[in-house]
C-alpha cells in the first residue's frame, strides 16, 4: 500500500489511514519508513496535481493499479496473499499500461522518487509531510519570515487585508488546526494564498500547519506538523517575523530561533482552554493519537483479543 501511495504521487492523508491501520494490527509504521520506501520509488502516476496532465479516469483507463504496480515488482513482496486468494505476483501477471504518458514505464518516470515526503526538525519534532511533487520546485529548499495565524477564523479574517505584512518569500504559518486543536484535524492546509499577492502573479507559497489537505490540493504546503501547536508543540511558540527554513532534499524544517529564546517562550505558553467538558468530544481529547501516530485512539491500538458481550 506505502509503494501504490508513492508511485501514485498520492494522497498525504493516506500516511495517516495507513499508519493507523497498522496500529490496529499491532504493526509499528513510523513515519521514516515513508522516506525509506520513496527513496526507492519511482513517481509513475502523471495525474494531477503530482503529475503534469490526467485525472484518476485516464489513470483507470490507461490500465490502473494493476499497470502501474506492474512496474515496480522489484520494490513489492510479490508473495504476498491478498484478498482473492492470490498472491500479489499472480493478480500482476499480464498487467499492461495502455497509454504510457499517463502511467509511465520506469525508465521514464516522473522522478525518480516517490511524490510525499517526511520532514523532521526542530519546527516538527515529530515529523511533519509534505506532497513535494505538487510544489513549485523553487520553494523545495526555502527560507523566509514567518506570518502566523493562531487559528482558522483568524486567518480566514486577515489573509485578504491589504494590510497584512506579506510578501511572496513570506512562510505563512497557521496553527491550532490539529487532531485536538481543530479539532479532527481538519483540511484547511492548503492556506489560500493572499489576495494581494495573487494580483502581482503570486501562485505558491510555502504554507505550513499542524492541518491536513484534500488529496486534490496542491502547493509548497507543510502539513501534519507534529507535536501540534495545542499540546504545545514547536508551532505553538512560533511568531511573526521568525525565519523557518524548509529543505525538502534533507528532509528537514527548522525554526531559527536560538534555544534561550524558545525556552523563554515555552515558560510562557499556557495550554488553550478545554474545548470538551463531557460526550464525546472529550472522551476524543483523553484518546486521540498525534498525526505521526495515525490519530486513531489509543485504546483500539494493538491485538488483543476483546471479550464478546453476553446476550441472554
Amino acid at each position: 500500500a506505502v509503494i501504490a501511495l508513492l508511485a501514485m504521487g498520492g494522497s498525504t492523508n493516506a500516511i495517516i489511514h495507513l499508519i493507523a491501520m497498522a496500529g490496529r494490527a499491532g504493526i509499528k509504521l513510523p513515519l521514516e519508513r515513508f522516506n525509506e520506501f520513496s527513496a526507492r520509488t519511482p513517481l509513475l502516476a502523471n495525474v494531477r496535481p503530482s503529475g503534469e496532465r490526467y485525472l484518476m479516469e485516464d489513470f483507470y483507463y490507461a490500465g490502473g493499479l494493476r499497470a502501474l504496480l506492474g512496474q515496480l515488482h522489484d520494490v513489492l513482496n510479490l508473495d504476498c496473499r491478498t484478498v482473492n486468494g492470490k498472491t500479489l505476483g499472480e493478480n500482476l501477471q499480464g498487467a499492461r499500461i495502455y497509454n504510457e504518458d499517463v502511467i509511465r514505464p520506469r525508465e521514464r518516470a516522473l522522478k525518480s522518487s516517490g511524490g510525499l515526503v517526511v520532514l523532521r526538525g526542530s519546527l516538527a519534532p515529530d515529523g511533519a509531510v509534505i506532497k513535494a511533487a505538487a510544489a513549485m520546485p523553487r520553494l523545495l529548499k526555502h527560507t523566509g519570515k514567518t506570518v502566523v495565524f493562531d487559528d482558522y477564523n483568524d486567518m480566514a479574517a486577515r489573509i485578504d487585508r491589504d494590510d497584512l505584512e506579506v510578501d511572496a518569500d513570506s512562510v505563512l504559518v497557521l496553527r491550532n488546526s490539529g487532531p485536538l486543536g481543530g479539532p479532527g484535524m481538519p483540511e484547511w492546509g492548503m492556506l489560500p494564498v493572499p489576495k494581494k499577492l495573487l494580483k502581482q502573479g503570486v501562485r505558491d507559497m510555502v504554507r505550513i500547519s499542524d492541518a491536513r489537505m484534500s488529496g486534490t490540493s496542491y502547493g509548497c504546503c507543510v502539513l501534519h506538523v507534529a507535536p501540534e501547536s495545542y499540546v504545545g508543540g514547536p508551532l505553538a511558540l512560533v511568531k511573526t517575523g521568525d525565519l523557518v527554513e524548509l529543505d525538502v532534499e534533507k528532509r528537514e524544517l527548522n525554526l531559527k530561533v536560538d534555544a534561550a529564546e524558545l525556552a523563554r517562550r515555552k515558560g510562557a505558553w499556557r495550554p488553550p482552554e478545554r474545548k470538551f467538558a463531557r460526550g464525546y468530544g472529550a472522551l476524543f481529547s483523553r484518546h486521540i493519537r498525534q498525526a505521526n501516530e495515525g490519530c486513531d485512539f489509543d485504546f483500539l491500538e494493538g491485538t488483543a483479543p476483546t471479550a464478546e458481550p453476553e446476550i441472554h
